[in-house]
């Protein structure tokens, strides 16, 4: 088999924040699978460089997925962190980030305000952050 393969850090927890992907973002979900995935096991390595260790022949990425704007303001941008074994041609999957929002969407379903979701726990501080995002866009 020619490639690289991919395996995960903890796999139940990454196919949970990747089953909340697919709930909550579809358009980024698609894109991980149809087209980065396969990117990845063909050697291709997308995204932002982080971190290399040379002596271990590991280099670390982070890669935006796509995700809607007024998301990534309220809850951050949308990442996928992965770790690239040259010798051992493995490509570990870390994490998609924000894993706290898309965490508390696997358990249990959040409600939406102006169509963002926000989580149960910190209801009025994304309320607030939403707010003061529109208003700063309707003032331009």
């Amino acid at each position: 088999m020619k490639g690289y393969v991919l395996d995960y850090i903890d796999e139940n927890e990454y196919r949970k924040l990747e089953r909340a992907l697919k709930k909550y973002n579809m358009i980024a979900f698609k894109k991980l699978n149809f087209t980065y995935y396969p990117a990845l096991r063909n050697g291709e390595f997308l995204g932002e460089l982080v971190s290399q260790n040379k002596k271990a022949g590991t280099e670390s990425y982070e890669l935006r997925l796509p995700s809607d704007k007024m998301f990534a303001a309220v809850h951050g941008e949308v990442k996928l962190h992965y770790t690239v074994y040259k010798k051992e041609e493995t490509v570990v999957l870390d994490k998609i980030t924000p894993a706290e929002i898309l965490l508390e969407g696997h358990m249990s379903e959040l409600s939406t305000y102006k169509g963002i979701m926000i989580s149960k726990a910190n209801a009025s501080k994304d309320k607030f952050k939403i707010d003061l995002l529109n208003m700063l866009q309707d003032n331009k």
